[in-house]
């Protein structure tokens, strides 16, 4: 049995430097086998420094994923040519967009991919709402509403390709799967203060794209196992898409970061 923390959404870049050693004591001392990061870990110019100080205190495997916020005042190109080196030269960070199929133990593997929310759900490109992306991400900002709703579908369908590719491959391999995502796949798991969130906010919140991936794989391997493990949206969720698919969405606030309920894997 190993035991799993996760946490998402903290926003170190939120925190004094001793509140983040405070959280970095705070994980070595629950002592997991690894940390499992659902991304908003920090913006561009901090979440590799940030990253490293979380991997020199805790000195176990961090896998993780990258949210949207981890682009902001940045480039995603930029950020990801990062992370994939990032991973390639650490002990102990894996960003799994770049890891393939991690496993955790002899029946347990582990996946993963950033996500996006791609514009399809709810109101979609009729949602008034504007985010922070469309300001402070080099590839998204200041775009009109046609080009802006084609890069989302776009970075959706590459998050969508990426589950696809090593989805199966991963199910072939063990009985039970773990996967992390940065945005909920699927509308029941895109939660807000206890209910499915509002129309206009779910083409930013949810990933279409990447739900229709997950349950192609599941419906195809009723007789394996997949746990998927989200953020983004700030409020506590949890949805059984299929009885061999199942959603947990984190609860997060800024400035206070914590951990999830621990995940255990035999």
């Amino acid at each position: 049995m190993k035991r799993l923390a996760w946490a998402t959404d903290v926003h170190l870049n939120f925190l004094s430097d001793e509140a983040v050693e405070v959280f970095a004591c705070t994980l070595a001392a629950a002592s997991p086998d690894a940390l499992l990061l659902t991304g908003d870990i920090a913006e561009a110019p901090t979440v590799e420094g940030y990253l490293r100080v979380l991997g020199e205190r805790l000195r176990r495997p961090i896998y993780f994923v990258l949210g949207n916020h981890d682009f902001y005042r940045g480039s995603i190109a930029e950020v990801r040519g990062r992370m994939a080196a990032l991973t390639r030269s650490s002990d102990w960070l894996r960003w799994l967009a770049a890891a393939g199929v991690v496993e955790l133990t002899p029946d347990t593997g582990l996946v993963g991919h950033d996500g996006w929310g791609d514009g399809r759900l709810g109101t979609g490109i009729d949602s008034p709402v504007l985010l922070n992306d469309f300001v402070f991400i080099e590839e998204l900002a200041w775009l009109d509403p046609p080009e802006r709703f084609r890069r989302l579908a776009a970075l959706g369908d590459e998050a969508a390709a990426h589950f696809r590719e090593v989805l199966p491959g991963a199910l072939e391999r063990f009985p039970r799967v773990l996967a992390l995502t940065h945005v909920p796949p699927f509308r029941e798991s895109c939660r807000y203060e206890g209910r499915v969130s509002a129309d206009d906010y779910l083409p930013h919140f949810a990933c279409q794209a990447v739900g229709e991936a997950l349950l192609e794989a599941m419906l195809a391997r009723p007789d394996r196992d997949l746990t998927v493990l989200c953020g983004h949206t700030h409020s506590e969720g949890y949805v059984e898409v299929l009885p061999n698919l199942r959603v947990y969405t984190g609860a997060a606030r800024y400035g206070q970061p914590a951990l999830q309920p621990e995940v255990q894997v035999a």
